[in-house]
């Protein structure tokens, strides 16, 4: 068997990881020298002295939803008290306070609500253009996609294009978790297969979007299915070019159906992510999770194959409904990509540069990642 410092050398004079080679680095590699080898490869894909982030907002349209996933705090049932439906005005806040703080994009989100005819979600696309013309709408991940095809009983691409037609601009990666199906019916029994994730991104690339791709992992998938995951988004990324990132983070397992599960530590995170940067060559960034992981962590990240630091994220729900509410300042993701040795610099959902270098100030705003319906 080839022991993973080998390997390793081999990937960085270019030969490209097989499955069996990625799950050995998982299981063997030690973590510095996956962090050499992962901090190389960033350095020639992003020779650049800059390191990224992103000012945007999550918005969630809906919290009910009848996937039932076993990992999710926040959603509710079709009757629940607690349930809701975004009103217009409340829409119409967030996006204007989004835009007075320098956001460019909404992360449009929600459950798989068993009532809102496509027709709905058509109208609200073209209501937020209507009204904000210049923001990008990030806006429903794959098994929201498939979950409106089976509603309206259309082919995915027709909704695709009739979304796109409305007013959608990129294809969040959500909803992937892990793309083994043998993990699928454990944590997300009702949610769209792999084969479904991966046809709704395929099509949607084939339409000409773009969007990222992500990876849940540390609950009950193995470390191979971990590598099969990846070797999937590499495989649709090889054919189609359409993924703009891949953002991996660890299971927050408070307040859900697994929560007697451990909660993943910094290590397997670290370790996890550099092997992604790795395996995926094909695949232009790899993004840090400050929301999950905390500020320091991604910090670390940044030399571990992440090149941004993900979004100021002006608001966020899903992650903090499990419990996790790390919160971060303008200034501090700044702060954080200098203290790694890099120069910050804002870009939009596309990954092109706004402005020149810190042209956003740096005065110790308050605003960051909150909670709020």
């Amino acid at each position: 068997m080839v022991d993973a410092d080998r390997i390793l050398e081999q990937v960085l004079i270019g030969k490209r990881l097989t499955p069996e080679q990625g799950l050995r680095l998982l299981e063997s590699a030690s973590l510095a020298a996956l962090a050499e080898a992962a901090e190389q490869w960033t350095q020639r894909v992003h020779p650049h002295p800059y390191r990224t982030y992103h000012i945007d907002r999550n918005i969630n349209y809906t919290n009910v939803c009848i996937s039932g996933c076993k990992f999710c705090a926040f959603s509710r049932r079709l009757g629940d008290r607690d349930g809701w439906v975004i009103d217009q005005q409340t829409l119409f806040r967030k996006i204007e306070e989004t835009i007075e703080l320098g956001g460019d994009q909404i992360l449009l989100q929600g459950g798989l609500h068993p009532e809102l005819p496509l027709s709905w979600y058509e109208e609200l696309l073209q209501t937020i253009r209507r009204q904000f013309p210049k923001i990008n709408i990030h806006g429903f991940s794959p098994p929201e996609i498939a979950h409106f095809s089976q509603i309206s009983k259309l082919p995915i691409r027709e909704v695709l294009l009739r979304l796109k037609e409305a007013g959608l601009g990129s294809l969040p990666g959500g909803g992937a978790e892990i793309l083994v199906d043998r993990v699928r019916r454990e944590i997300s029994p009702c949610k769209v297969s792999s084969d479904g994730w991966i046809e709704v991104c395929r099509t949607w690339h084939e339409l000409g979007g773009r969007g990222s791709a992500t990876m849940m992992f540390g609950h009950v998938e193995s470390l191979a299915d971990r590598i099969e995951h990846l070797e999937r988004l590499r495989r649709l990324q090889d054919e189609t070019g359409g993924f703009t990132a891949f953002i991996p983070w660890t299971f927050q397992p408070s307040n859900t159906a697994l929560q007697h599960l451990p909660k993943t530590g910094v290590f397997d995170y670290l370790r996890t992510l550099a092997v992604s940067r790795l395996y995926l060559d094909n695949f232009p960034n790899i993004q840090a999770s400050w929301v999950t992981q905390g500020l320091k962590v991604a910090q670390m990240a940044l030399r571990f194959g992440a090149n941004d630091l993900g979004s100021l994220m002006i608001e966020e729900n899903v992650v903090a409904a499990a419990g996790t509410r790390f919160r971060a300042t303008l200034h501090e993701i700044q702060k954080a990509i200098r203290a790694a040795g890099f120069i910050p610099r804002r870009r939009n959902v596309f990954y092109q540069w706004l402005g020149p270098p810190d042209l956003v100030s740096e005065q110790n705003t308050s605003f960051g990642c909150t909670v709020s319906t």
